[in-house]
């Protein structure tokens, strides 16, 4: 039985070899700029996660909400320490935020194997 989060994993998976496929010289460019903005430099990229959960918990986009939870529990971030960014999420964002906290709490459950 695949989770929301394998099924999330494997299309983002497929997309992404589909657009690497394309050969796009802006694309590419973007997608270079993102993945290098995650790296150590003055912020370590474990902090950098957390902050991209943050801010896509208060852009309300759920993909990306996925990707930096499951990212955030592989660089060792604890339930409590992401609640707390939760919380920032929703005080930035506003109520408006609330179905993606709720996304949020499951997504963690799901990545932690609560189900």
């Amino acid at each position: 039985m695949t989770s929301r989060l394998d099924e999330f994993s494997q299309y983002r998976k497929k997309m992404n070899d589909r657009i690497a496929g394309i050969d796009h010289l802006g694309i590419k460019r973007f997608y270079n700029l993102d993945s290098s903005a995650y790296q150590d430099s003055a912020l370590d990229g474990k902090t950098k996660e957390l902050l991209g959960l943050t801010a896509s918990m208060v852009l309300r986009c759920n993909d990306c909400i996925d990707y930096h939870i499951l990212q955030c529990v592989e660089a060792g971030w604890s339930d409590e320490e992401l609640i707390d960014a939760f919380n920032i999420a929703l005080i930035v964002g506003g109520s408006i935020v609330i179905p993606h906290l709720r996304h949020a709490v499951e997504t963690l459950d799901l990545a932690r194997g609560r189900n």
